[in-house]
């Protein structure tokens, strides 16, 4: 490679590294705010002293080593679905090449559940704990916290509906901006009292666990808010790739982090009243107003950051079958990551908002936040422990060790989060089983309605054969069938020749795949089968990161020579009506009642794939169940 590409290469990574930071970091980025005042909270016992100082620090270090460096940076990034990341991305992957599929998709849809509670209440405390900043400067502001809250959250998701696509290169100098802050502040402390670099050794973490015993054990609850936006580097990665990830967690995040931190041990060793609030007594009286405000811009990306990855979640598990079609607004020309789903939009925003008024304070959500993340991240080890073993065939016991550690780890936290249940834990839990109980409903009733309307159908030998007898009058024109199953004839077919007895001059009928990578190549978009002169069956695959669309579909029909002018075709659609009948001949009453009510207001096929509405007929058949 030439100097000149050189240097052109590692000006775009920086670039990258950049735009990853402002992306990816807001999460792990805004723990400062609240995580080590966290380990101190009254419940857990624990004196200011210096021993727990350090030993807390000591923890806080070897966490971050251990679960962002090591776990994440250094062995879960490696595990992508073609440079796809998160927990569905990595369930999928692992489902081909799994024999036994059921535990994985279902470990992938506990996980994905866990996520969308992590997704509401990321950006409760984020920018709570930011605003809170506000009764450092003057406790008199205190009644304004919430008002300020809930404006900030309003406005933040109000903006989702035009995207992150214009706004998004201020992301990374505001990160940066804010990462450098923070580390300068905890470097001056650290300064002014050098001896807190006595926690950099691992044995105050060891003396900590003997001196404290029930205690020190139960912080680890605490000590997890450090990490958890852990799982929001893997399901972005996805937007940049590794390599700009892992450039941004050393060379900027990691050391910003850890200097922030020992700076807080170091200020409270000085000055223990400092625990009401850590991070901003950290700064100096003139820097409060900025750094508030540095705050609140920093906790308003980081929750940026979470929406989108659960809007980029929801079309996942769309693409793969486990929720309804729901309305997706492309909000960017370019970038195919950047999408918005008003309908999640509105879920998360009444669910943000209720959290906040609910709690009223950050160190009340604490206790509601980790559980659902500490959940995750285990599902996920467990996961790409498969993936060692069975894509980058490792030995057994190698990957044993290593993954086996990191799940004890991630057991240890879950366990800590764990007794915080009843203290507000609940709510992740509450929401990730709401979810997961859409997602099965949704993945069951589908199969059991294909299953339905297959016995309704015949197959296509069958049908050619009654065609050739009958002899059908043909008209003019083209028609395309959209078959959710690739065996048989589509129910729609059938219903259009019994009652109008005539058939288009040239059928097509299509059926829509997605498989699981993120995406396909043109030239395995389509296969394309004649089964008689002018009757067609086409299968068109999609990845889990696409969007389906006729359009594309017939341009690579086209190309694989089956030209169908979208002008001159009419698209037959089937609507079912689902009837819940007195026998719930599949699930219980208010099963069949929850999938009624999601496939009414699923998005409709013309929509989802955006089909021209003026060549659509659709053809209603009721279901019961």
């Amino acid at each position: 490679m030439s100097t000149s590409n050189h240097e052109s290469s590692s000006k775009s990574l920086a670039i990258q590294s950049l735009i990853a930071l402002g992306v990816v970091f807001g999460d792990i980025g805004t723990s400062p705010l609240y995580a080590f005042r966290e380990c101190f909270s009254p419940h857990y016992g624990l004196a200011l002293t210096e021993g727990n100082v350090l030993g807390i620090l000591s923890l806080i270090l070897w966490t971050l080593t251990l679960v962002i460096s090591i776990k994440y940076m250094t062995y879960i990034l490696r595990a992508d679905n073609n440079g796809e990341g998160g927990v569905l991305s990595l369930m999928a992957l692992v489902s081909k090449v799994e024999e036994n599929r059921k535990w994985v998709i279902l470990v992938g849809l506990v996980g994905a559940a866990l996520l969308f509670g992590d997704g509401v209440i990321t950006p409760a405390i984020s920018v709570l704990s930011a605003v809170e900043g506000l009764k450092t400067i003057a406790p008199n502001l205190e009644g304004v916290v919430i008002p300020i809250t809930l404006i900030l959250i309003s406005l933040l998701f109000y903006f989702q509906r035009f995207g992150t696509a214009k706004i998004g290169s201020f992301f990374g100098p505001i990160v940066l901006l804010w990462f450098v802050t923070i580390g300068s502040f905890g470097a001056l402390k650290l300064i002014e009292h050098p001896y807190i670099l006595w926690a950099l050794n691992p044995i105050y973490a060891i003396k900590f666990f003997i001196d404290n015993s029930i205690s020190s054990i139960l912080v680890l609850g605490s000590i997890f808010l450090v990490v958890t936006g852990g799982e929001s580097l893997y399901a972005d990665m996805g937007h940049f790739g590794r390599k700009p990830i892992v450039r941004a967690w050393y060379f900027v995040a990691f050391p910003a982090l850890v200097l922030n931190y020992f700076g807080q041990g170091a200020l409270l060793l000085s000055n223990p009243a400092a625990i009401e609030n850590p991070f901003f007594m950290l700064a100096p009286d003139w820097a409060l107003w900025f750094l508030v405000i540095l705050a609140a811009a920093t906790a308003t990306i980081a929750s940026q950051a979470l929406i989108s990855g659960i809007f980029s979640l929801s079309k996942q598990a769309m693409q793969l079958g486990f929720f309804p079609r729901l309305q997706i607004v492309h909000t960017s020309s370019v970038v195919i990551g950047q999408i918005y789903l008003p309908f999640v939009n509105a879920c998360l925003f009444v669910g943000v908002v209720l959290l906040v008024l609910q709690f009223q304070t950050s160190a009340a959500l604490a206790s509601a936040y980790g559980v659902a993340v500490a959940a995750t991240m285990g599902l996920t080890t467990i996961l790409a422990f498969d993936v060692a073993t069975k894509i980058w065939k490792w030995k057994i016991w190698q990957a044993s060790i290593l993954f086996g550690i990191l799940l004890v780890l991630d057991i240890l936290f879950f366990g800590a989060n764990a007794v915080k249940f009843f203290e507000g834990g609940w709510v992740a839990l509450l929401l990730a089983s709401f979810v997961f109980i859409l997602m099965r409903t949704w993945r069951l009733g589908r199969a059991q309605l294909l299953e339905i309307l297959k016995k309704r159908s015949i197959s296509v030998e069958d049908f050619l054969e009654h065609i050739k007898k009958v002899q059908p009058q043909k008209v003019p024109g083209y028609a395309v069938f959209m078959s959710g199953d690739a065996w048989g004839v589509p129910v729609p077919l059938l219903h259009n020749l019994k009652h109008n007895k005539v058939l288009h001059e040239k059928i097509l009928i299509l059926t829509v795949k997605t498989r699981k990578d993120p995406f396909v190549k043109s030239s395995e978009r389509v296969k394309i089968r004649e089964l008689a002169p002018n009757f067609y069956r086409v299968k068109a695959y999609f990845g889990f990161r696409e969007r389906p669309s006729v359009i594309t579909i017939l341009e690579a029909a086209k190309a694989s020579g089956l030209d169908f002018p979208l002008e001159e075709i009419t698209f037959v659609l089937g609507r079912e009506t689902i009837v819940v009948d007195g026998e719930h001949k599949f699930f219980g009453k208010w099963r069949s009642k929850l999938f009624s009510f999601m496939s009414r207001n699923a998005e409709r096929p013309m929509l989802f794939f955006n089909i021209p509405p003026n060549n659509v007929i659709e053809v209603g058949t009721q279901i019961e169940i």
